[in-house]
């Protein structure tokens, strides 16, 4: 009887995954322009099938399909394959990186697809590309059915043509995959309103407090994107992975059973404690995010797992640094965490492996222990690796790294490696999106990083340090070439 049941849950969770994936139109170079021709929106992933990050996004798209399939008007999603029978189509539409999206409208291309990569988000952006993007509100019941959305929503008041409604309609048009807008001219809406020539942000009311208003009304002398983005996310925001952007340094973030679909009393619960010190601490961003969609965070901060219901909070600096409160979460203590993070009284968390205990190789370790004493402060120009330990291209570069660090050991320069997965680095100075990434440090610490875009093979790298050095090299000139002996 339990396998007959364990063989059905089974086979219906390999039906929902196929209708999902049914959702997406899979077009090929024969059938694209007549296909994607019949859709008045369509958003296009141009992929490859060996390609990680689309294989990471393939069942986020298809669930973002199934629910834009029957929206009115509805939002097609299809995707290309540009190693097989798409490959005439990837190269019309200069496709040169995968996976690339782009939104089509009405068979033409519209513009690129720079949006989230996970269902919801893709989802609120593309939704965002349908139609006018302010709701013109015509009566009272299609305002209040406008307030009562479960989202942010600014609406535009106006009784007559003027200035202000000219910026509101263009801000509307440049942030509509961020936020929803609406406008009435209606009699019975700006009195049911309380509102004349004037726009106002409402909260959704599962987001409204006693520490903060539920609507924010505009006041001139700002931008009206300005007032917006300050106002959006409230005293304490709900961070997620599609809106970490949003969400500036210094900035205190408690983690831990965000769920406003099943548990909104407690989520809000664990949110009107850090609206209380958020209060208090106007010159610190404060935000709550679910523990389980950032448990890598919560891991770069060194906590492998958030135990129990109480949040578990760190925080960054307007540096970047990186700070975990180690007591128990409560008002008192996290306020006290705050006033000390800005103050500057907080030890940072450093991510780092142990610092080796010898380090005298041709290739410098660093860690995040050592990296300011390596690299940052050594005085000496450093060539250096940011590797990923399960990375091919960083398994074959490796031998190439250690001839090159054996070739140029009696130089002034080092040439380093770190291990980008298990260690911090100053973030801001270095920018690892991929792996390898290698960055060339000037000794003159007045002079930024630059990052490496040559070649791999090892004569490449010499040529390289030769010419950027700061001083020549003993064994090499500026080209690269090796300097003969003096008899």
């Amino acid at each position: 009887m339990l396998g007959s049941i364990k063989i059905f849950l089974l086979l219906g969770v390999i039906y929902l995954c196929k209708a999902s994936e049914e959702d997406v139109l899979e077009l090929t170079d024969s059938d694209f322009e007549s296909a994607i021709g019949q859709h008045e929106t369509a958003l296009v992933m141009f992929y490859a099938p060996w390609c990680g990050h689309c294989k990471r996004l393939k069942p986020e798209y298809a669930v973002a399909a199934g629910i834009l399939k029957d929206d009115d008007p509805p939002v097609a999603l299809a995707k290309v394959d540009c190693t097989e029978a798409g490959k005439s189509t990837c190269e019309k539409f200069s496709v040169s990186g995968y996976p690339t999206l782009k939104i089509f409208r009405k068979g033409e291309l519209s513009q690129e697809y720079n949006g989230p990569r996970e269902s919801n988000g893709i989802v609120k952006y593309m939704r965002a590309q349908v139609g006018p993007s302010s709701k013109e509100l015509l009566n009272v019941e299609s305002f209040e059915n406008m307030i009562s959305k479960d989202e942010v929503v600014v609406i535009g008041f106006f009784e007559k043509e003027d200035d202000l409604k000219g910026e509101f309609l263009k801000t509307a048009d440049k942030m509509r995959e961020e936020v929803s807008f609406a406008h009435s001219s209606a009699k019975d809406v700006l009195e049911k309103s309380g509102y004349k020539n004037n726009v106002v942000l409402y909260r959704p009311k599962r987001l409204q407090n006693k520490f903060e208003d539920s609507f924010v009304v505009y006041k001139s002398g700002v931008s009206l994107k300005g007032f917006i983005k300050e106002n959006y996310h409230g005293l304490v925001g709900i961070r997620q992975k599609d809106n970490m952007n949003d969400f500036s340094n210094p900035l205190v973030v408690a983690y831990y059973d965000v769920d406003y679909v099943k548990n909104p009393k407690g989520t809000n619960y664990w949110r009107n404690r850090v609206l209380k010190v958020a209060k208090e601490m106007k010159d610190v961003n404060f935000a709550v995010s679910d523990k389980d969609d950032f448990t890598h965070e919560l891991n770069d901060f060194g906590i492998d797992f958030a135990k129990g219901d109480k949040p578990v909070v760190g925080g960054k600096d307007a540096d970047g640094n990186k700070f975990v409160m180690s007591s128990e979460f409560s008002i008192e203590n996290l306020l006290a965490f705050a006033k000390d993070l800005l103050d500057g009284k907080l030890e940072p968390f450093i991510k780092s492996e142990p610092v080796p205990e010898n380090n005298d190789g041709p290739v410098k370790v660093a860690v995040g222990k050592n990296f300011k004493e390596l690299v940052t402060d050594s005085g000496r120009d450093a060539l250096v690796e940011f590797y990923a330990p399960w990375c091919g291209h960083c398994q074959k570069l490796a031998p190439v790294w250690e001839e090159l660090g054996e070739k140029l050991k009696d130089e002034d320069v080092d040439i380093v490696k770190i291990d980008a997965t298990a260690n911090d680095w100053p973030k801001s100075l270095y920018d690892v999106s991929g792996f390898p990434t290698i960055f060339w440090k000037p000794k003159d610490n007045s002079k930024k990083p630059v990052r490496y875009n040559g070649g791999r093979a090892l004569e490449d790298f010499v040529k390289y340090v030769s010419d950027n050095a700061s001083n020549e090299l003993k064994g090499f000139d500026r080209k690269g070439n090796a300097k003969k002996d003096e008899l």
